[in-house]
């Protein structure tokens, strides 16, 4: 059928997607109902749109402008939750900063990104005021947990003290969905972070495959224990609203800080790194978990062990296994179990929870790939590259044209990741390309590694890595955490693991050591490589 000029998008029927709308929503239907907890105050949805609206209308008498970039450096407090909505709202970029990133790292992102304007709370201040200065850019600052206080060193910014005043949303600004609503630094592992661009369009999307996803409802309850700075929270700053759930925030994944908040609030729903779910296991403040009430746990970077799964069965949180990237606004693909699936022994729920499995609902195409790009055969074998394609993915990489480029290939998204396609369809990562560890000629997997010394009862924590070798170029070695009050030695974890796995994968080196992470709970393999290359130079 020819399309017919009447038949064209006009104002009535075609409105920019983006997710500032699940705000205006959930102030107009759900007013009353609480949206934002946090250190004993409770902010309900009008209330928090006025909120939103304070925010949206002192950015406009700053002189922020669309397009311009707002840098928001803070825990995870209703402020940074309000920006969300608030920045994009004005047609200006957000740009929320790693709170664990070092001055240099961040004058480097407000120059980058061109930073018009810095909002800072108490915990990073030092280093927000020595980035801004070095950037040349305005810096204020957050009330002390909440509470006007005298500022030193910036201008101070409460927007906690409600006025009453109706909130005006006005999205006007938002004349595109295809235009920037926030600009997100990689972690820079090798060399200097690149800034993610995502679009108004692919936020929308992304968070509403979220609340499909992990079935958000009204009656969620969210328990912030993920960054919000990293991919904006897996893009779930917008996703709890869409819902019309309530955010409980936290200002730090801390286990005598979650248990508690759990009990409290009644938390339906939280998400964070592996490495938490450990901290929480290995907690006192454990003790005080009704494990009746089942929680929903959403969790993505190393596969969970079996025992680890055991223990937070026990505890009354029930995961799924998500996969993403910055790049692919968090989560692309889940692996979410069924009742019967929960049901199986330990061993087998571990074994289905370390696939990625199949792509996120709002997600399009995730292939795996060869070197000629055609798709691996689904045999739970054959390696290959994850790549992807769909709305959720980044435009691009801001001011670097090549690397976006040199990203999209081929008309698909090359994420580095090296898996597995099952014969039910779920994906599985055996790697990244870049750290395969390459053994005369043999390829080795460092999660495989992984895999057997995180069943070894004294291991806390493993992480894999080549180690140079004169004769066959690469061997694995291992950097080992060690539960509290456990012992182990190199050549009893050499033991173990030769009842486990080849004898060429079998690592050489045993290093028991803190292991570097993100902000996030990743592993720094970087740092860990950088190590041995010292060692060996």
């Amino acid at each position: 059928m020819r399309v017919e000029e009447h038949l064209r998008p006009r104002a009535a029927n075609h409105v920019p997607l983006t997710p500032v709308e699940f705000l205006v929503r959930s102030a107009e239907v759900h007013s009353e109902r609480p949206a934002v907890a946090w250190n004993g105050r409770t902010w309900t949805y009008a209330a928090f749109a006025r909120m939103v609206a304070r925010m949206a209308r002192f950015l406009t008498s700053a002189g922020v402008t669309a397009g311009d970039v707002v840098s928001v450096m803070a825990s995870n407090r209703p402020e940074m939750l309000a920006a969300h909505y608030a920045v994009p709202m004005v047609g200006a970029v957000l740009n929320t900063i790693n709170t664990r990133l070092d001055a240099d790292t961040v004058g480097y992102i407000l120059s980058h990104s061109q930073s018009r304007l810095m909002i800072a709370d108490d915990g990073c201040l030092a280093v927000a005021h020595a980035a801004a200065a070095s950037a040349g850019v305005a810096l204020l600052r957050l009330p002390v947990g909440g509470e006007a206080a005298a500022a030193q060193g910036a201008s101070l910014l409460d927007l906690l003290a409600d006025d009453e005043t109706d909130a005006a949303l006005d999205l006007s600004a938002i004349a595109d969905e295809w235009q920037p609503i926030c600009v997100n630094y990689t972690s820079g592992t090798t060399g200097r972070p690149k800034g993610v661009v995502y679009h108004h369009r692919g936020a929308y999307l992304n968070a509403l495959g979220n609340v499909l996803a992990l079935g958000l409802t009204a009656r969620s309850v969210y328990l912030w224990t993920l960054p919000m700075f990293h991919c904006n929270g897996w893009c779930h700053t917008w996703a709890v609203t869409a819902a019309g759930g309530l955010h409980v925030c936290l200002d730090r994944p801390d286990p005598a800080l979650i248990f508690p908040a759990i009990e409290a609030h009644g938390v339906t729903h939280l998400s964070c790194a592996p490495v938490v779910l450990t901290m929480m296991l290995n907690h006192p403040a454990r003790a005080g978990r009704d494990a009746s009430r089942r929680i929903a746990v959403a969790t993505g970077g190393a596969a969970p062990t079996a025992a680890l799964i055991e223990q937070l069965g026990a505890l009354g949180f029930d995961l799924t296994h998500l996969y993403g990237l910055t790049e692919s606004y968090g989560p692309a693909t889940l692996r979410a179990l069924t009742e019967a699936e929960r049901a199986l022994p330990a061993g087998e729920v571990a074994r289905e929870l370390a696939k990625q499995g199949v792509r996120h609902i709002t997600a399009s195409r995730v292939r795996v790939i060869d070197e000629t790009g055609t798709d691996v055969p689904a045999d739970g074998t054959t390696m290959g590259e994850i790549v992807l394609a769909g709305n959720t993915l980044m435009a691009g990489y801001a001011r670097d044209a090549e690397t976006t480029e040199k990203a999209f290939a081929g008309g698909m998204f090359h994420t580095g990741d090296l898996a597995v396609r099952h014969p039910d369809g779920n994906i599985e990562i055996r790697d990244r390309s870049k750290d395969v560890i390459i053994s005369g000629g043999e390829n080795i997997s460092s999660l495989e590694i992984e895999g057997v010394l995180h069943r070894h009862p004294a291991v806390l924590l493993a992480a894999v890595v080549a180690a140079p070798h004169d004769k066959w170029g690469e061997t694995p070695a291992a950097f080992i955490e060690l539960r509290d009050g456990a012992s182990a030695t190199g050549e009893e974890l050499r033991a173990f693991c030769r009842q486990h796995l080849a004898g060429y994968k079998v690592p050489a080196l045993f290093v028991f050591a803190e292991i570097p992470k993100t902000a996030t709970g990743k592993i720094q393999k970087f740092m860990l490589r950088g190590q041995l290359r010292k060692q060996d130079g």
